[in-house]
């Protein structure tokens, strides 16, 4: 019987550097997405798919993180006394009070692999979801099953073989990403499918598809034990890549191909992307930004 997944590592220790100077005093998972910060969109996100434990694997300085998920009493007493209900309930109870919140720090940025393996204690004997807040997964808001994110996690339930989530880029993309070899099978979105490994950032021609993975994931426990035996990769870090590779050789890892749209929020231009894609949901934020921004020529010109 496949042991269900119900806790979610969420590394949140890099310094944000594409996004300077707006992250020299505010950590980059704290910056808004339209209403509320990136993290909490990424938190719900794996609160949807199930999650009943969100570990947060952190540093220094980046406390305020942890804060936002916590009560801030002097706040709520002022917004209740001058009867301001709806912006109460926006920061009251952000999470179910089932959900339980939890930090490690990261002692040095060693890598991706590295900051997952932090979270061993923490993860225990289970299964665990992976999930990276620099990205932004809007799903399509007719979709009747919700997350894809959820659909990853159910194909982890059904099956217990590692899932990571892809999406199609163009092939003058490849080289930016870490892209999954398929065996140059076509796969339908919103189905999982096993693949034969991960190539980090090929090149056009040695790319063995246009599948890319997007940072989110669900791995058995045994990777705790791949990453502890994974030697130093590129750039002197511990990759993730390299261990699931080991499970790919021997047929335990799947993939997932989703139809969502998908934001770096790491970069300025994502970030500035994902914004618009979440604001222009709401309606009078539509009106409002279609209203100001007709004739998009005279702002370049200024």
């Amino acid at each position: 019987m496949v042991q269900k997944v119900t806790k979610a590592v969420i590394p949140v220790a890099g310094l944000g550097t594409r996004m300077l100077p707006a992250t020299k005093a505010i950590p980059k998972e704290l910056l808004p997405v339209y209403d509320r910060p990136i993290i909490e969109h990424v938190v719900r996100e794996a609160v949807a798919a199930g999650m009943t434990e969100i570990i947060l694997v952190t540093r220094s300085g980046k406390e305020a993180i942890e804060n936002h998920f916590d009560a801030h009493f002097e706040l709520e007493h002022r917004l209740d006394r001058k009867g301001k209900e709806s912006v109460l309930s926006s920061i009251k109870d952000i999470l179910p009070r089932s959900i339980k919140v939890s930090s490690i720090r990261q002692h040095d940025a060693l890598g991706l692999g590295h900051a997952v393996l932090c979270a061993a204690h923490l993860v225990g004997s289970e299964p665990f979801a992976v999930l990276l807040p620099d990205v932004l997964v809007l799903d399509r808001t007719a979709r009747s099953n919700g997350y894809s994110f959820k659909s990853l996690a159910d194909a982890w339930n059904r099956t217990g073989v590692a899932q990571i989530m892809v999406e199609p880029v163009a092939m003058e993309d490849v080289e930016k990403y870490g892209i999954i070899d398929t065996a140059n099978q076509e796969q339908d979105f919103f189905t999982s499918f096993m693949t034969r490994g991960v190539v980090e950032k090929p090149t056009r021609e040695t790319a063995p598809s246009n599948l890319a993975v997007l940072g989110r994931y669900v791995l058995p426990n045994q990777i705790m034990n791949l990453l502890e035996n994974t030697p130093v990769g590129a750039g002197g870090e511990i990759q993730l890549t390299d261990a699931l590779n080991v499970l790919a050789e021997k047929g335990d890892l799947g993939a997932f191909k989703t139809d969502a749209a998908t934001f770096d929020c790491g970069n300025k231009s994502g970030f500035l992307a994902a914004n618009i894609a979440v604001g222009m949901r709401d309606e009078v934020t539509r009106a409002y930004v279609q209203s100001r921004f007709n004739g998009l020529d005279r702002f370049s010109e200024q």
